[in-house]
């Protein structure tokens, strides 16, 4: 079960507190939350494309945390920050730096 980090306070935090690795898709930040449950951000900017890229993005990201939350330890904030070059990329791609990142961070089990 996850949730979503939608207000731009939160993203603020974050970007301020948060520890972050990147690799050449995704960047991710990550801070615990103290709860049972994960929640994930998901930030794509217009630099990155149009609507329906941005919004395809933000779709594959959904889908692989979604597809790999019960892998991951639980308490969690993670926002995911999508680069220019994740455009056009496939759900394979994308799932694979997002898993990369998690591994980084040490969310996955």
């Amino acid at each position: 079960m996850a949730e979503s980090i939608k207000k731009n306070e939160d993203f603020k935090l974050f970007y301020q507190n948060g520890k972050s690795f990147a690799n050449k898709y995704l960047i991710m930040y990550a801070l615990k939350n103290g709860k049972e449950f994960d929640r994930l951000g998901i930030s794509v900017s217009k630099k990155v494309g149009n609507s329906v890229v941005r919004h395809r993005i933000a779709r594959l990201l959904r889908e692989s945390f979604r597809l790999n939350d019960e892998t991951f330890h639980s308490g969690w904030d993670i926002v995911v920050v999508a680069r220019k070059s994740a455009k056009g990329k496939d759900y394979k791609d994308i799932e694979g730096a997002f898993l990369h990142l998690t591994k980084m961070h040490k969310i996955i089990k």
